[in-house]
């Protein structure tokens, strides 16, 4: 592997409770949301914040992730839920949003069919909120995962499209969750050549098999790639009422580790500058043992 491909792996949270709670990587005396992002910097050189889905983020958190963080330190950030069609929660909406929503609708418990008017102000300030890690240099990929009823249509198209108009300069990954965007080699053609042809990145995943799951695979579309493991718990994929931590509580053994690192090898042939490895196993220390030991293999692999 060469040196020219630049690894980032780190994990999908930093702040889940079963981890916080857990003690198995931050010390009893580490009790801060300062304490915790400095130590896990110590020993990532990324991660994805996933709060940034359920609440449009502020700038000055935006500043105070920027003045935690060593030089270099690069944030993965989920766009709200607005912005990937899903439906969000009307407590959580900020003033001047709520504001925008028709009177008659203010008192449903989510917004689920937003105008145009609304989505376009959530991405106005979700993007403004980003300016301290966009100049410090530390805004990653723009990491936009969309719902399982997001499928290839030309609404749905188009909306991907406008994308790059939208957050200006950003990197933007997309993460498909309903299998006919990949399922054939055509459509799977198709897609790849759109995403080329916008400047938009492919999310890979790894996950469990199964027909209502996009295939695992690494197919870049651009000078960097994003690959999201959310591990392979086909039981507690399916089940309800369970949360994210349960549904991806799975411990990558080291074999399968160097099985999968397997796919990030011949990247540079194909013109990939940046890779990351982003574990969404986040049950206690599962997703930060093997955000480890994937880092070890990558760039033990680049010599």
């Amino acid at each position: 592997m060469s040196d020219e491909v630049e690894f980032r792996v780190g994990t999908a949270s930093w702040t889940d409770p079963t981890l916080v709670n857990s003690d198995l990587f931050y010390p009893p005396s580490v009790r801060s949301a300062e304490e915790r992002l400095r130590l896990y910097a110590e020993q990532f050189n990324t991660v994805e914040v996933d709060s940034t889905y359920y609440a449009l983020p502020a700038e000055r958190n935006a500043k105070l992730w920027t003045e935690r963080t060593p030089d270099g330190f690069l944030f993965n950030i989920k766009p709200f839920a607005l912005m990937t069609q899903h439906p969000a929660e009307m407590s959580r909406l900020p003033k001047q949003l709520r504001e925008m929503v028709p009177a008659e609708e203010r008192s449903n418990r989510q917004l689920t069919r937003p105008s145009k008017e609304v989505v376009d102000m959530a991405f106005q300030m979700f993007w403004s909120a980003m300016a301290p890690l966009r100049e410090a240099g530390k805004l990653g990929m723009v990491a936009f995962q969309f719902p399982p009823y997001f499928i290839p249509k030309p609404a749905n198209l188009d909306y991907l499209a406008s994308l790059p108009e939208r957050l200006p300069g950003a990197s933007i990954a997309i993460e498909f969750r309903h299998p006919s965007w990949v399922r054939d080699e055509t459509r799977r053609t198709e897609t790849m050549n759109f995403l080329r042809s916008h400047g938009l990145y492919y999310t890979s995943i790894d996950a469990p098999e199964d027909t209502s799951i996009v295939p695992s695979f690494i197919e870049p579309t651009g000078e960097q790639v994003y690959v999201r493991f959310h591990g392979k718990n086909r039981e507690n994929w399916f089940k309800r009422n369970i949360t994210a931590a349960e549904r991806f509580k799975y411990l990558y053994s080291e074999r399968e580790l160097q099985s999968l690192a397997k796919g990030f090898g011949d990247l540079e042939q194909q013109g990939v500058k940046r890779a990351y490895a982003i574990f969404n196993n986040c049950y206690q220390n599962f997703g930060i043992m093997n955000a480890t030991t994937m880092a070890a293999i990558l760039h033990g692999q680049e010599q």
